[in-house]
C-alpha cells in the first residue's frame, strides 16, 4: 500500500505564502494580462498620423467608393460590404491588398484605374477608422446638394445625353426620387446588388436585366437572364425562367449589361461632377 505524508499545516502555509511573492510583480505592480493573440492582433490598430493622405484618401474614396460601402466604409445600403471588418483590410498594411482588388474588381464591383499611392491613400483613411468607434465627424451630411446646377446641366449634356434625357426617360426624377442622396447614389450606378450578401437587385428606377448569351462548343446556344458569374462557372435563367450552369472552360460567354457605360464613368467622374449632376437632376422635379 501507499503512504502519503501529510503537511503540517503551519508548514503549508509558509510555503503558499513563498510561493505567492515568487509570483508578484516587482513594486507592487499590476501584473500585466499575457497576450494571447499570435503574430498580428485580430483587431490591428493602425491609426495613421499622416493627414494629408487621410485627406485624399477621403476624397478618393468619396469619389469612388463612397456609395456602395458607405461613408463611413461600414458598407452600403446599395450592398457594399463592411471594409472595417473585411478580413483583406484587416490584413493590409498600406494598400497591397487592396490594389489587386481595384485593379480587377470583383463580382459587381468595376475595376479603377488608380495609382499606387491614389490605392495607398484609400488604404490610409479606412485604415483611420476605428474598429469599435463611431466617429461623429464622418456622419452623413443633412444634404449633399452642394454642386453648381448650371455645370451639371453642361456635364450632363456632354457625358450623359446620349443615353438619357431630362425631358423624356429622366423628366421628374426628383418627384420621384426626392432625397438627394438616394438620387445621387441612383444615377451613379442605378442598380447593385440587393443586400450583402447578393440576391436580387434593388433600384428605385426600372433598369434592364444584365443578360448573357451562352455558346457551346457545338454551337447550341442558349440567352438568359445573368444570375452569378465568377472565373469558373456562370448561370444564368432561360426564356423558361429555368437556372442553368455553365463551366467557363467549356463555352463562350458574352455578358450584355446595359450599366456599363455607368460602371466605365464612375472612375472619370471628379467630386465636382458628382456634386454638380446631383444639384442638376434636384430640379427634375
Amino acid at each position: 500500500m501507499f503512504k502519503i505524508a501529510l503537511i503540517p499545516a503551519a508548514v503549508f502555509a509558509a510555503l503558499t505564502l513563498l510561493r505567492m511573492q515568487a509570483q508578484a510583480p516587482p513594486s507592487g505592480r499590476a501584473k500585466a494580462a499575457p497576450n494571447t493573440t499570435k503574430g498580428a492582433p485580430a483587431y490591428p490598430d493602425r491609426r495613421p498620423t499622416d493627414t494629408a493622405a487621410i485627406a485624399r484618401g477621403k476624397a478618393l474614396y468619396g469619389i469612388n467608393c463612397s456609395f456602395c460601402h458607405g461613408e463611413d466604409a461600414r458598407g452600403g445600403e446599395e450592398g457594399g460590404p463592411n471594409l472595417i471588418r473585411s478580413d483583406t483590410l484587416l490584413r493590409d498594411q498600406n494598400g497591397e491588398l487592396l490594389a489587386p482588388i481595384l485593379q480587377n474588381g470583383r463580382a459587381a464591383m468595376p475595376k479603377f484605374s488608380l495609382t499606387g499611392a491614389q490605392t495607398s491613400d484609400i488604404a490610409t483613411f479606412i485604415h483611420s477608422f476605428g474598429i469599435n468607434s463611431w466617429d461623429p465627424a464622418r456622419k452623413k451630411p443633412p444634404s449633399i446638394v452642394v454642386g453648381d446646377a448650371k455645370a451639371g446641366a453642361a456635364y450632363f449634356s456632354s457625358k450623359c445625353a446620349s443615353c438619357h434625357s431630362a425631358s423624356g426617360d429622366l423628366a421628374g426624377i426628383a418627384s420621384k426620387i426626392p432625397d438627394a442622396r438616394t438620387l445621387q447614389q441612383t444615377w451613379l450606378m442605378p442598380r447593385v446588388p440587393g443586400g450583402r450578401g447578393g440576391g436580387q437587385e434593388q433600384s428605385p428606377t426600372k433598369v434592364p436585366p444584365v443578360t448573357v448569351t451562352v455558346v457551346s462548343e457545338s454551337g447550341s446556344k442558349v440567352e438568359g437572364r445573368l444570375i452569378r458569374i465568377d472565373d469558373f462557372l456562370i448561370t444564368l435563367a432561360d426564356q423558361a425562367g429555368v437556372a442553368r450552369t455553365f463551366r467557363l472552360s467549356e463555352v463562350q460567354a458574352e455578358v450584355h449589361d446595359p450599366l456599363k457605360p455607368h460602371r466605365i464613368l464612375l472612375p472619370v467622374y471628379t467630386d465636382k461632377d458628382i456634386h454638380d449632376v446631383t444639384a442638376f437632376l434636384v430640379t427634375l422635379k
